[in-house]
């Protein structure tokens, strides 16, 4: 077992523990979810418009919620997530809300194992990229699981937002934005539920915005654009402020909280 394989096993145990939190949670809100309220953001909606009769595929999908909400608007989807207890909900979810979605558990950066179509689309968001030790072969994945044509897109938080150690009350500049070492961090909680008692053990990795540009141009996509923005959809950072937009931003606005990016494979 290489040392990236026992990173992944440690993570792969930490977010099956994850998935039963954060199925209670506030955040993510089940039971709204089920009565049809849609879990997508606006920038992921405005960037890949009427998805009708598109084929989708979600890298990172956890329980499935954007994955069945891309569904409800028409897509033809397949998650996949690297939790089995997340694989298997999203499965309990896509059945009791009769949905045609299918959901896979494998290692991301084995995707095109698992899954022999090409997509019109492939998708991740929000608390992906980080849990990859190497970009190169995500993006050459991403490039052989889209037809000539497709589109893929990202919203991920702002590599500077991952400078940070958010363990102690103020934030602390404590990771290189570039930082080829792994960082591991122990803590009780997780982002939906600060208050919950299970310990989330975990191993990430920083990665700048040019890797991520370099690696998906490397493997053949043309990119539309990179946009990155000073609010956040989601409140995960300590002492952030709700704006009237119902996005979250920090006190001084100092640095950018998200990015998007759209490519097209040629």
């Amino acid at each position: 077992m290489t040392n990236n394989d026992n990173y992944f096993e440690t993570n792969k145990a930490t977010w099956n523990d994850k998935v039963k939190v954060h199925v209670k949670s506030d955040m993510y809100n089940l039971e709204a979810f089920k009565r049809g309220k849609s879990s997508l953001m606006p920038y992921e909606l405005q960037a890949l418009g009427n998805v009708l009769g598109k084929s989708l595929l979600h890298l990172q999908c956890h329980f499935g919620q954007d994955t069945l909400s891309w569904s409800r608007l028409g897509a033809k989807c397949i998650g996949v997530d690297l939790s089995d207890e997340g694989i298997k909900l999203a499965k309990k979810l896509n059945d009791e809300l009769k949905l045609d979605s299918e959901f896979v558990c494998c290692n991301v950066l084995e995707t095109s194992e698992f899954v022999k179509d090409k997509f019109d689309i492939v998708f991740t968001s929000y608390g992906v990229i980080g849990w990859l030790p190497d970009l190169k072969p995500w993006g050459k994945m991403i490039a052989e699981k889209l037809k000539k044509g497709g589109t893929f897109f990202i919203a991920e938080f702002h590599p500077i937002v991952w400078m940070f150690d958010y363990l102690n009350e103020k934030p602390v500049m404590t990771y290189g934005y570039m930082q080829d070492e792994v960082i591991y961090e122990e803590y009780e909680g997780t982002y939906a539920n600060e208050n919950s008692k299970m310990v989330s053990k975990e191993y990430g990795w920083n990665h700048g915005l040019s890797e991520v540009v370099n690696a998906l141009t490397e493997a053949g996509l043309h990119i539309d654009y990179l946009n990155e923005f000073d609010e956040s959809p989601y409140d995960v950072l300590p002492n952030l402020v709700k704006t009237n937009s119902g996005m979250y931003v920090t006190k001084d606005k100092l640095y950018p909280l998200i990015f998007t990016l759209k490519a097209t494979k040629l």
